[in-house]
C-alpha cells in the first residue's frame, strides 16, 4: 500500500521542492518505489507542449516511477501569482475534487507518494476553497518545510495548530536554511520549534549555494514516514 504524504511550508519561496526532491532521493537510496506530484503550480513556462512549471520537471527528475508530466502537474498556471487569481484570468476553476481524484489514480503502486503543494496552507485554489480543502479530500498526513528565518516559530507553530485543527496528522517538519546569512539566534530558534511542534523533526538543511538534492538527501530522516 502506498505511502503518501503532503509537502506544505510556511510560506512561499521556503524549499518545498528542494526538501521534497531530497526526500525522494531518500526514499530511492532505502529500495523503495517513489512518485511525486505538483497539483497545482503557477508560474509556468509556456513551451510548444503546454505550460511547463520547473518545481514540477524537478521532482520528475527525482522519483523512480515515472510519470508524465500532465499526470503530474495537471494545473499548469502561467502567472507567478497566487493560483485562484491565475486561474480566474483563463476562466478555470479547480475542482477539489476531481483533483483529488487524479492524485490518488497516480500512485503506480509506488510504496511512497509525495504531493508538493503550492506556497503555504491557506493558499485559495478557487472562490471558496483551499489548498488545505485539498489535503483534507486527501485526507493524508502533512510535512512542514518550516524557512529559519526571522518569524519562523510562529509560522511553524500556526502551520501546524492549522494542519491538526484541520483534522490532519503532522508527519514530520524539516528546517531549512534558505539565505547564506544565518538568521540571529538560529540556535535557539531550531530548539524552541523541536520542543513546540509536537511532531517529528526530519532534519535540518543548512544553506546550500547550488543545492543537490542528492547531496541533502542524508541530512533527513526518512524512518518515521
Amino acid at each position: 500500500m502506498t505511502r503518501t504524504y503532503f509537502i506544505t511550508g510556511t510560506d512561499t519561496g521556503v524549499g518545498k521542492t528542494l526538501v521534497c526532491s531530497a526526500l525522494l532521493e531518500a526514499v530511492n537510496k532505502a529500495n523503495l518505489t517513489s512518485v511525486a506530484l505538483k497539483p497545482v503550480a503557477a508560474g509556468c513556462e509556456m513551451t510548444d507542449q503546454g505550460p511547463v512549471n520547473d518545481d514540477a520537471l524537478e521532482l520528475q527528475s527525482h522519483m523512480s516511477v515515472q510519470l508524465s508530466y500532465e499526470d503530474i502537474n495537471p494545473i499548469a498556471l502561467e502567472p507567478a501569482i497566487a493560483p485562484h487569481i491565475a486561474a480566474a484570468e483563463i476562466d478555470l476553476n479547480i475542482d477539489i475534487d476531481e483533483l483529488a481524484q487524479h492524485c490518488q489514480a497516480m500512485t503506480n503502486d509506488a510504496d511512497v507518494m509525495l504531493i508538493e503543494g503550492a506556497g503555504g496552507w491557506r493558499v485559495p485554489l478557487n472562490e471558496e476553497q483551499y489548498m488545505s480543502d485539498l489535503v483534507k479530500a486527501l485526507n493524508v498526513p502533512v510535512i512542514i518545510v518550516v524557512a529559519m528565518r526571522l518569524g519562523c516559530i510562529n509560522h511553524g507553530l500556526l502551520t501546524a495548530e492549522a494542519i491538526r485543527a484541520d483534522g490532519l496528522q503532522v508527519a514530520g517538519w524539516v528546517a531549512n536554511c534558505t539565505t547564506a546569512d544565518n538568521m540571529p539566534g538560529l540556535g535557539d530558534s531550531l530548539l524552541a520549534l523541536r520542543d513546540r511542534m509536537e511532531a517529528p523533526f526530519l532534519g535540518y538543511l543548512p544553506y546550500f549555494e547550488d543545492p543537490d538534492p542528492l547531496q541533502i538527501a542524508p541530512y533527513l530522516e526518512i524512518s518515521y514516514l
